[in-house]
């Protein structure tokens, strides 16, 4: 294990573990006292800096929460949602089932309004939230799984994706899905993001309505 220039046992080779101090140059003895009673000229252990993003302690090159880069050579990175002051809550909206229905389509027939569809809650959290239905095949596992029971067949298995914001905001964007997706009546274009808050309504699939609200502290 190497020793940092502060005298820290650090399980990376490029900056500390403990105290993020570039692992560069022969280690320094650690003081055997200590900072306020340390023999004249030992040097006194440096604080943790900060990430300037979010203020986390910071742990080596990249910030453990946000990623930024002390370097400087990767950009400013954005600061992710990582608390749910956003939930989208998933249910089956009869209304909009049979106006699917009555628009036709070569599935029409098979989709059946499911008798019993729980609501559901997911919390917004991290920088993206995908919406679709969970795929081993294509290693697909959306964080709003709509794979069910029961299962809505016209949701693909990448169906939307909800990208967070530096300000805490939420856009939507539909990649291209099978059946489409509209946002309180409208559809979305593909590729197109969309702004959603609370009290939106995301319909997709056969039945599904994903309703944005505020989360619980």
């Amino acid at each position: 294990m190497a020793t940092c220039p502060q005298g820290h046992p650090s399980g990376a080779d490029d900056y500390c573990d403990v105290c993020g101090t570039q692992m560069a140059g022969p280690p320094q003895p650690q003081p055997s006292a200590p900072a306020s009673h340390s023999p004249r000229g030992a040097q006194p252990q440096a604080a943790a800096e900060g990430c300037p993003v979010c203020r986390t302690p910071r742990a080596g090159q990249f910030c453990e929460v946000c990623g930024h880069d002390y370097t400087g050579q990767g950009g400013p990175v954005p600061l992710p949602v990582t608390g749910a002051r956003y939930e989208a809550v998933t249910a089956a909206d009869r209304t909009y089932y049979e106006k699917v229905i009555a628009e036709g389509g070569p599935d029409a027939a098979a989709m059946a309004f499911p008798p019993y569809c729980p609501e559901r809650s997911f919390p917004l959290v991290g920088e993206q939230v995908r919406i679709g239905r969970r795929s081993r095949a294509r290693n697909v596992a959306p964080e709003i799984d709509l794979t069910g029971p029961p299962e809505d067949p016209g949701v693909s298995h990448l169906h939307a994706v909800l990208l967070a914001q530096p300000d805490g905001s939420w856009l939507l964007v539909d990649p291209g899905s099978a059946n489409g997706t509209q946002v309180n009546g409208r559809a979305v274009k593909v590729n197109v993001p969309i702004r959603v808050g609370p009290g939106d309504r995301i319909h997709l699939g056969a039945w599904t309505v994903i309703t944005i609200r505020e989360g619980t502290p």
